[in-house]
């Protein structure tokens, strides 16, 4: 039982590098501002390069985070049925 509990603690931290990942990512390549002026068409794919990536990685955390959610609430149901027959 204790090595599934690591297996579980692993993908929480994979999900937490994965937030992480994706806060640095934002913080150093997003860029905030609308370039619609003369001269600042170069920014425009960048921009959109950029808004691709984060989708990816929010698209992978949301699905991530239901898997180590369900296999967490799955753990801790076999456990607390363990517990329990073990009372009898």
């Amino acid at each position: 039982m204790l090595g599934l509990w690591i297996v579980w603690a692993v993908m929480t931290v994979g999900v937490l590098g994965l937030a992480l990942y994706r806060k640095i990512t934002s913080w150093y390549q997003e860029d905030d501002y609308v370039h619609l002026a003369a001269g600042e068409e170069k920014a425009i794919p960048h921009q959109i390069e950029v808004t691709h990536r984060l989708d990816k990685i929010d698209a992978l955390g949301e699905k991530l985070t239901v898997v180590v959610l369900v296999y967490g609430l799955a753990l801790f149901a076999a456990m607390l049925y363990s517990a329990w027959k073990a009372s009898l």
